[in-house]
């Protein structure tokens, strides 16, 4: 199944195709000047039943050379059947396209960006008849980008960076500096960015960092994820509330309430719980309907 930051590491060059452009000190490629980048089917299916898509395709117009495809690929861990699909991609839209192709893997750990350099080649040791070079880019060679200027100056570079760099130690910092390069950039500008990098951080620990970051320093946005950190907010709240006014009424809770009140997300049910618990003479009572709430 995909991942979110599966598809944060690939999607960012979707909402900011241009990116691409900045990574040359990256990645080591002297690229001529971008013009404009398209989108295109990512779909690579054939005719036969056998469905192939990469994460991402771009066509990019450059000012002096010519167009090309990028593919980008977001790697979260060794797969050994990219050795045969990767140069099968790169030939694939070659003969479609009859335009040159650059492979562009998005990696978070170094194990895995290392594994990913490696030129993949079809045909004899002694005589490779194809061989495939991905460009690679992941916390190996990222910036850390800790120094607010220099993230407002590139946002979709320095939330890249912030996904590459997911299990980096100094990773609050990232976050932190992140926030407040958003702080005054216009919601419209800024939502994808700050969705890209919850999508990134996935289940990781630095996630619920990242969230409340966007509730103190963004709160004032009304994006999906900055509504959903409200609505925990406000059923955390009522949660401890429920607990509180049985707990000054002397009323024993029992594990079992605690740890229904405290795992429900839900600020409605938790309301008419905080209603229940004013007046019941035991902590379980308070999940038991009334015709009221019918």
């Amino acid at each position: 199944m995909v991942s979110a930051p599966h598809e944060a590491m690939h999607r960012i060059f979707q909402e900011c195709p241009g990116l691409f452009s900045r990574l040359s000190d990256v990645l080591g490629l002297e690229l001529p000047p971008l013009t404009s980048a398209e989108p295109l089917t990512v779909d690579l299916t054939e005719t036969e039943p056998l469905e192939r898509r990469v994460d991402t395709l771009l066509r990019i117009e450059t000012r002096n050379d010519g167009p090309f495809l990028l593919i980008v690929e977001a790697q979260g861990k060794k797969d050994p059947g990219k050795t045969a699909s990767w140069p099968y991609y790169v030939t694939y839209l070659n003969n479609k396209y009859r335009l040159p192709v650059l492979l562009l893997v998005i990696c978070q750990d170094h194990a895995t960006a290392a594994w990913a350099a490696r030129p993949l080649t079809i045909g004899l040791p002694q005589w490779p008849t194809v061989t495939t070079r991905p460009l690679v880019a992941g916390p190996h060679n990222m910036p850390v980008i800790t120094n607010v200027a220099e993230a407002r100056k590139d946002l979709a570079l320095a939330t890249l960076s912030a996904i590459t760099h997911a299990d980096n130690p100094d990773v609050d910092a990232i976050l932190k500096t992140m926030s407040v390069a958003l702080r005054d950039t216009p919601e419209s500008i800024a939502e994808p960015f700050v969705e890209l990098i919850a999508q990134g951080l996935g289940n990781r620990p630095a996630a619920q960092q990242w969230r409340n970051l966007v509730a103190v320093d963004l709160s004032f946005y009304t994006s999906p994820l900055s509504e959903e950190i409200r609505d925990e907010g406000r059923a955390q709240g009522r949660a401890e509330s429920v607990l509180l006014v049985l707990g000054a009424r002397g009323i024993d809770v029992t594990d079992a309430t605690r740890d229904k009140v405290t795992a429900c997300d839900d600020p409605e049910l938790l309301r008419r719980w905080l209603v229940r618990a004013a007046s019941v003479t035991g902590s379980d009572e308070i999940f038991e309907e009334t015709p009221t709430d019918r």
